[in-house]
């Protein structure tokens, strides 16, 4: 069973969680080892596999990268050790950003900090916006693998930026 068939919801790239709070409250409910106390050992096993299964999906849909590479992997798209080419114009942009902040460690520059910022922010913003009908609308009846594909090479391109943000707001927060 996967999180989407627990909450019986159609497969999504976004998920509102706060439409799924009282779905989850409901299912923790009907789920919670306490209430299957006496029950037999396979119900108790049961109960506790699904208590489980219901927080990891929880924790998942309260994440919008954890939900996408879910989706990913759930499609059969994503490995956990997967080794991903990004493309070398992207990488290059992404090494020049990275080479100016580790330069930065040893020369602080409020302002070349602050411009590694909006650059990156920028890139982050593009990134997302060429595939942000993908994943507001997407659904696994109508979305193809095509699409998803795209959202792939999105959600590779975002882990490169946010650890380039992390960096920056270390380099701030040290500045």
């Amino acid at each position: 069973m996967n999180y989407f068939e627990l909450f019986e919801i159609p497969v999504r790239l976004k998920v509102d969680p706060k439409s799924l709070s009282a779905r989850f409250i409901a299912l923790s409910r009907q789920f919670h080892p306490d209430y299957h106390a006496q029950a037999d050992e396979a119900a108790q096993a049961e109960a506790l596999d699904k208590s489980a299964l219901l927080n990891r999906a929880w924790r998942t849909f309260q994440q919008p990268d954890a939900t996408l590479q879910y989706v990913l992997e759930l499609k059969g798209l994503l490995a956990a050790d997967e080794k991903y080419a990004l493309s070398p114009d992207f990488l290059m942009e992404v090494m020049e950003l990275n080479e100016q902040l580790m330069e930065l460690q040893f020369e602080p520059d409020p302002v070349q900090l602050a411009a590694a910022g909006e650059q990156t922010a920028a890139l982050q913003t593009k990134i997302y916006r060429d595939v942000e009908a993908i994943i507001e609308h997407y659904q696994e009846s109508t979305g193809s693998e095509k699409e998803l594909l795209q959202v792939k090479e999105y959600y590779y391109r975002k882990k490169y930026l946010d650890r380039l943000s992390a960096k920056i707001r270390e380099l701030k927060a040290g500045a």
